[in-house]
């Protein structure tokens, strides 16, 4: 029985941590940390694809830092590259990042303002869970189920106290 308690209790906890880095991952704050999902592999081995990634915006950047931008393409998901290079263009200085998979660096030379954040932490894989649950089945699957069961049980649990304490009423009274 105490082992039941403790695996209700992890399953508990894990929900809720779950459900707060999907609600962190959908609500970045401007200046903040930010949840981003890896969503290529051009970061492997250091960051695989489907990782959640931790970043925050830093006054200064340099060669080396992983940093996640802005791209200028249509679907504007940003991407996610180590500095390769520093330079500065009519005064102004410009990162040439690459991904630690390719062989070249990135065509586009990214300006301070394009950058969203340096990676700060990595949960591998932990962003195919994210993604997921954006998703209505996954978000059915993930948050809405358990949360049934875990206050059903509730119920079940309350139903069978007012039972208790009913059939002590009726012996003592």
């Amino acid at each position: 029985m105490k082992i039941l308690k403790i695996i209700y209790y992890s399953f508990l906890v894990l929900i809720g941590a779950f459900a707060l880095l999907l609600i962190l991952s959908l609500f970045p704050v401007t200046g903040n940390y930010k949840l981003m999902v890896v969503q290529s592999e051009s970061m492997k081995p250091a960051i695989p694809m489907g990782s959640l990634v931790l970043m925050k915006p830093a006054s200064d950047y340099k060669v080396g830092d992983v940093i996640s931008f802005t791209q200028v393409s249509k679907n504007k998901t940003p991407i996610s590259h180590r500095i390769h290079e520093i330079k500065v263009v009519s005064g102004e200085k410009v990162y040439i990042t690459k991904g630690d998979a390719n062989e070249e660096p990135d065509a586009r030379d990214i300006k301070k303002e394009d950058i969203l954040g340096k990676v700060s932490f990595t949960f591998p894989y932990l962003g195919y869970a994210v993604t997921f649950a954006k998703k209505p089945y996954g978000f059915l699957a993930l948050v809405i189920i358990p949360a049934v069961i875990i206050i059903f049980d509730q119920l079940k649990n309350i139903y069978f106290e007012v039972k208790k304490m009913r059939a002590a009423k009726k012996a003592a009274g």
